[in-house]
């Protein structure tokens, strides 16, 4: 038995990858292209594992998909390859167009014929797994419900218009063609092998290096937190017992304003590795605010508790202090990933942001 699995050298496709290993001899494809989030470090302690199988290439590529599709014969196809970042989609949203809506497409179309030629028995049993965002459904104001898998669709972003015109393609392919899809929508996630250009490892690491600490607007934008190995448990069960067609939020129950979440860090960060110099808390920076920035997300994961049975296993206090104790045990991989073409991206993103406070 075989998973075909794209973007698992990323954040979530990784821890993904390394917890579906932990607990199953399934042979895992993975297909990623290695752009600057996708780092093979992430995944070194598979090396010489041969139930990991890594393809360096691109989702658009439908030969190459058809190709695995064809050798690997795999009983599912988790799709987990995005442009995720809101702030490099305002800076550049071709390549989130590209990536997010074409390749999701050029997927979609590599899988259906490959599945309408299976036999009846692993025709029926295949499963499309798109991963996607809570932020496809808008923003909220302070008083509204969560999201649920019916609230209406409104991106305010250009990474959140790609990964609504993604789900509205797999939601098609299902209708129109049969395809058995499955759709998860998740929160913010955090955790191990988290990029440094989203909030929390970029707070960390910039504390740690003595850089200001900055934080948009008023700091009183909210967001619900996931730790990432939560996710990749909803994903398990949603992949196994999920009823095909279906769209289920995956959230932490764990709504926070990005204010507090930099002052939960630099308190940990006091505790953990105190600074002679004062509290990280003197860090702390406000600064101009990011184009159409949703004031609030919130998931409602009823839906996922009722039917399969899912909740997190984490709350917030206890997953992020084991992720801010693995930045401090992963230096090294945090120097690896601060690349020349990293530190670019953080000038330009942050360096013509004045501080406002």
């Amino acid at each position: 038995m075989t998973i075909l699995v794209t973007g698992g050298a990323g954040f979530i496709g990784s821890n993904f990858v390394l917890d579906w290993l932990r607990g199953s001899d399934e042979t895992v494809v993975n297909l990623d292209a290695l752009t600057y989030a996708g780092n093979l470090r992430n995944l070194a302690s598979l090396q010489g594992d041969a139930r990991h199988v890594f393809v360096k290439g691109d989702i658009c590529d439908r030969a190459l998909v058809g190709s695995l599709l064809q050798t690997h014969q795999p009983r599912a196809l988790l799709h987990f390859a995005a442009e995720s970042h809101v702030d490099r989609s305002i800076h550049g949203p071709g390549d989130f167009m590209r990536t997010n809506v074409e390749g999701t497409f050029a997927l979609l179309e590599s899988v259906r014929p490959w599945w309408l030629a299976l036999d009846s028995s692993a025709k029926e049993a295949f499963r499309f797994h798109h991963v996607s965002t809570d932020e496809v459904y808008g923003s909220l104001g302070m008083d509204d419900a969560a999201f649920h898998e019916a609230h209406p669709y409104q991106p305010n972003s250009p990474y959140s218009a790609s990964k609504a015109a993604s789900d509205h393609l797999v939601r098609a392919w299902h209708h129109t063609y049969g395809l058995p899809v499955l759709t998860t929508n998740c929160s913010n996630n955090y955790g191990p092998y988290h990029f440094p250009e989203k909030l929390i490892p970029l707070m960390i690491v910039n504390a740690l290096a003595g850089k200001a600490l900055p934080i948009y607007g008023d700091g009183l934008n909210v967001r619900d937190w996931l730790y990432v190995t939560d996710h990749c448990s909803a994903i398990r069960e949603v992949l196994a017992r999920g009823r095909v067609g279906e769209v289920y939020n995956v959230g932490g129950w764990n709504e926070k304003t990005n204010r507090e979440i930099v002052e939960t860090v630099c308190a940990l960060l006091d505790e953990l590795k105190p600074d002679p110099a004062g509290s990280y808390r003197r860090l702390i920076t406000f600064v101009k605010d990011r184009p159409g920035h949703d004031r609030r997300y919130a998931i409602d994961a009823r839906k996922l508790e009722r039917e399969l049975g899912w909740r997190p296993a984490e709350t917030f206090e206890t997953g992020i202090r084991k992720t801010v104790q693995w930045y401090l045990d992963h230096t090294d991989w945090v120097t690896e990933v601060q690349s020349g073409a990293y530190r670019d991206w953080v000038q330009a993103n942050y360096g013509e942001r004045a501080a406002t406070a």
